[in-house]
């Protein structure tokens, strides 16, 4: 699979306590985007952070937060990520998604 040169980068801003459908909301935006055939998704957890309720949440012993922040990547092309967005309406009742333009240098074997 090849991704075109320029590309579509989705960031998806969440907690790790948010859940749809009984499953951590993570877990289900990524298993979507499988089915719906999209490049990759990769999840990354976030040691601190803070939202709209400007609460902050850290691994800090003396703080210790069970609602971790969590940062979900999407890079594919523009037509097929602008598609997969309208599937997040559903899932997600707060978080914050960005989008920005991304220029794919490499992706999977050559030859």
């Amino acid at each position: 699979m090849q991704i075109p040169e320029d590309a579509l980068l989705a960031r998806i801003f969440i907690g790790e306590n948010h859940r749809f459908d009984g499953r951590p909301l993570y877990e289900a935006i990524v298993l979507k985007a499988r089915e719906t055939g999209l490049a990759g998704a990769t999840v990354l957890r976030g040691p601190m952070g803070f939202g709209h309720s400007s609460r902050l949440h850290t691994t800090k012993i003396l703080q210790l937060s069970e609602d971790l922040p969590l940062v979900i990547e999407i890079v594919d092309s523009v037509e097929k990520v602008e598609a997969f967005l309208p599937l997040l309406d559903p899932m997600m009742t707060s978080g914050l998604v960005t989008l920005e333009k991304v220029r794919v240098l490499r992706y999977g074997r050559s030859g």
